[in-house]
């Protein structure tokens, strides 16, 4: 029996308008794609993730990087927007009993982004790979997960929009689901017996906007 989902933030819970990178790069003379390239780097996003850097110290070298300091400092301070529908539904799992959460390969600000939008007092618990020190998929992330729950693998329910994100959950037996969708997921709900039907939410106006980068 699900007795908690779990759900991942970025393209999930959170979007960001992704023009908005290419808008930066524009104003200051760089190459498109450029500062994806150099903030996602892979030895730098997992030191940032593990927090082994601060999110302060992990701008600083992607501005040297891209040889453009207010560059950087200008894609940290890109606004991003909760998904009210993904929220509704979140308020209506725990209306009925489920504890939800947020687990996240996020930076050492995370807390801070998600009381700023509201959705730290939605969920029961927030789950942040920079305070853990294991970043998804790694198995460990998932056991920490299940362990602050103090349930059982198959009592945990794990949605995330990265389908590699999740080899970490399905090695310990969590039931999983990429999400690419609120109708997906509600259908995945539902035949995990969370939810007692499949009711498919209206979009947001102008649709959902999704990102799975987290400047």
């Amino acid at each position: 029996m699900i007795r908690a989902v779990v759900f991942d933030l970025d393209g999930v819970l959170r979007h960001f308008d992704p023009s908005h990178v290419g808008e930066i790069e524009a104003r200051h003379g760089l190459a498109s794609g450029s500062i994806h390239s150099a903030a996602f780097e892979e030895t730098l996003l997992s030191a940032v993730t593990r927090g082994a850097l601060t999110r302060a110290e992990w701008m600083l070298r992607v501005g040297a990087v891209l040889g453009s300091p207010d560059a950087a400092q200008e894609w940290a301070a890109h606004p991003s927007e909760p998904d009210e529908s993904m929220l509704a539904l979140n308020d209506e799992l725990r209306a009925s009993g489920i504890r939800t959460a947020v687990l996240t390969n996020g930076t050492d600000t995370i807390r801070t982004e998600l009381h700023e939008l509201g959705i730290a007092s939605r969920v029961d618990i927030v789950f942040n790979s920079a305070e853990i020190g294991f970043v998804k998929p790694d198995v460990r992330i998932f056991q920490h997960v299940l362990d602050a729950l103090a349930l059982q693998p198959d009592e945990v329910f794990f949605t995330d929009d990265s389908r590699s994100k999740l080899a970490g959950a399905v090695s310990l037996g969590i039931p999983t689901h990429h999400f690419v969708g609120i109708d997906g997921l509600r259908l995945a709900l539902h035949a995990a017996g969370v939810l007692q039907y499949a009711t498919p939410r209206a979009p947001l106006v102008g649709g959902v906007r999704r990102s799975d980068r987290t400047p």
